[in-house]
């Protein structure tokens, strides 16, 4: 058996320096490669989060948006109702005893009080002839509210 004996070998300085530059070299590729994978890896976050905001802002606006439109349907129909109910009862009124002289008496007072009102603010008027006439202008009404009520 031959037996090798390895003695301390110092290599000289030009291969210890190309060892060096390689090793040096070795490491910065790695630390390169490193640093590029984590910028990717944060773009990547980045751009998952970027998109989950958005999805969720999108989906925020569309609740929003349906709760309105539902809100409006909801006010449209209780005003339609209401408004249902008070021609009803303004129907049922008319029809009762002593309507047709209410109205009567509610067309009057109407007309004298917008009669009334374009004198102040107007300052020329054309007048009806027979302005005088205002039991006239009331028996015309009650005629037209006779002939819907009837």
């Amino acid at each position: 058996m031959t037996r090798y004996e390895i003695k301390n070998i110092t290599p000289p300085r030009t291969i210890r320096d190309a060892m060096e530059k390689q090793m040096r070299a070795e490491r910065e590729k790695r630390a390169m490669i490193a640093e590029s994978e984590g910028e990717r890896q944060a773009k990547i976050n980045r751009a998952e989060g970027e998109r989950q905001q958005a999805i969720a802002l999108s989906e925020g606006e569309r609740a929003r948006r349906i709760n309105e439109a539902e809100g409006r349907a909801k006010e449209i129909l209780l005003v339609a109702e209401a408004q249902a109910a008070g021609i009803e009862k303004v129907a049922t009124a008319i029809n009762g005893e002593g309507g047709i002289q209410s109205v009567n008496m509610q067309l009057a007072q109407q007309y004298l009080t917008q009669f009334g009102n374009l004198a102040k603010t107007n300052n020329t008027m054309i007048i009806p002839s027979d302005l005088a006439n205002v039991a006239g202008v009331i028996k015309a009404c009650s005629s037209i509210v006779k002939g819907t009520a009837g």
